[in-house]
């Protein structure tokens, strides 16, 4: 099964999102744009009112932490509790990475 698809499936059963956006952006960071490294998460999750930004990103953490471990390299997260930002909204682009060998892609 593919990263992103397995992914997305993770989350959706962890947090019945009323959106979710899923980027693949390996290809931002020196790696194959199929290589399912680096993805850009936007969620809206009602799971998500009353938690801090940390508490957040540790609930999606501990959801997806079997792709954690391989292949998943990194995750930019964008967690939201209905109402917080307009549904309409893009999400922000991620960091610049080196890919793990100090270039930045």
């Amino acid at each position: 099964m593919q990263t992103q698809q397995r992914l997305t499936e993770l989350l959706n059963d962890g947090f019945a999102p009323t959106r979710l956006d899923i980027a693949n952006d390996s290809h931002k960071h020196g790696n194959a744009p199929d290589s399912g490294s680096h993805f850009s998460v936007l969620m809206i999750s009602d799971r998500f009112a009353g938690l801090n930004r940390v508490k957040r990103h540790q609930a999606v953490y501990a959801c997806v932490a079997e792709l954690l471990q391989n292949p998943i390299h990194a995750l930019a997260l964008h967690l939201h509790a209905p109402g917080e930002i307009d549904e309409a909204s893009a999400a922000p682009e991620g960091p610049a990475c080196g890919g793990g060998d100090g270039r930045i892609g």
